[in-house]
């Protein structure tokens, strides 16, 4: 680590804290939607790391996880290193409950981006640009999707060493390999050789305290593993799966589940129900295979094909 760096257009020296407000763009009023960065710096040479939340602006448990570690105070007196903070990724999202920016488009599926592109090309392109240059590694911290709730996890790559070790180190309860998707945050990161690994926690447009606190305590594990804190909670036992896939509705109907995300299934049992709307058919839902619950539906009305359980296991590995 340097004496200083260059976050944007701000210089940050060692030892030293600030923000720094990174325009994006306009919206149609005129109004510049601007991305802060946080920027914490320790006395002493060490690594750099990235904490996002926000990427999809409904998913406000990533927002509000490092929004209270910032609250907190978690970056500010760092034994060594740099941390760039940014809580809210994905503003336009954000301000109208939406997933994606303003033309409908993911962020986390246009990465390395486009300065000239679309609203979501320009907000990875300046992440690209501004922000993974200057890290080493670092926690992307997402949500479930319309009503689906994710127990609290952690993603990473199998085959990346950096991102197999912060992902144990990160100690959520579930620490779950997955296959890089094309054009996402973790995907472009890996392409850098850097560790991005993500985690996921409660449902979209609703707080989870449960998900929020695992989320801060596994970013405390994981800074003091590269040598940025003094200490953090002790870590509770994770279970590691190599693999998943998700269970969908055989039909259409009202969808009650009757296991739900943390527990153990075991092949064949009635995981849930789905019955007809008008009281006459009742048919149950069964796992297909050993495993556990590591996401689940929350919507009451299914269509044929909808996805009702995340279900994480360990495939043999020949």
């Amino acid at each position: 680590m340097s004496q200083f760096i260059k976050v944007y257009n701000t210089i940050v020296e060692a030892g030293q804290n600030t923000i720094v407000k990174i325009p994006v763009g306009r919206i149609p009023s005129g109004n510049v939607i601007s991305i802060k960065a946080h920027v914490y710096r320790g006395p002493r040479p060490g690594s750099c790391m990235a904490v996002t939340g926000g990427m999809h602006g409904d998913e406000v448990n990533g927002v509000e996880i490092v929004r209270r570690a910032i609250e907190q105070g978690v970056f500010e007196h760092l034994y060594a290193g740099t941390v760039i903070a940014i809580p809210l990724l994905n503003v336009y999202g954000f301000i109208n409950y939406s997933r994606d920016v303003s033309e409908g488009k993911d962020i986390n599926r246009s990465f390395p981006g486009n300065p000239n592109g679309s609203m979501a090309a320009r907000v990875a392109s300046l992440f690209t640009r501004q922000i993974l240059p200057l890290v080493d590694f670092g926690v992307d911290f997402h949500t479930g999707g319309r009503n689906h709730y994710n127990y609290p996890q952690i993603r990473y790559n199998l085959e990346h060493p950096l991102s197999r070790e912060l992902a144990l180190t990160f100690a959520a309860p579930f620490t779950v390999a997955s296959k890089l998707i094309p054009k996402s945050l973790r995907k472009t990161a890996l392409d850098a050789n850097k560790a991005i690994i993500v985690f996921e926690g409660g449902e979209n447009l609703r707080f989870d305290d449960f998900s929020i606190q695992q989320g801060i305590n596994g970013l405390r594990r994981v800074m003091v593993n590269r040598g940025m804190l003094p200490d953090a909670p002790p870590a509770s036992p994770t279970e590691t799966l190599n693999n998943s896939s998700w269970m969908r509705a055989n039909r259409s109907g009202i969808f009650r589940w009757i296991k739900c995300s943390g527990e153990p299934i075991v092949k064949g049992d009635i995981v849930g129900t789905i019955n007809d709307p008008f009281g006459e058919d009742s048919y149950p839902v069964r796992a297909k295979k050993n495993g556990w619950i590591i996401g689940h539906s929350n919507s009451p009305v299914v269509t044929q094909g909808d996805a009702l359980f995340h279900i994480g296991y360990n495939k043999r590995v020949k």
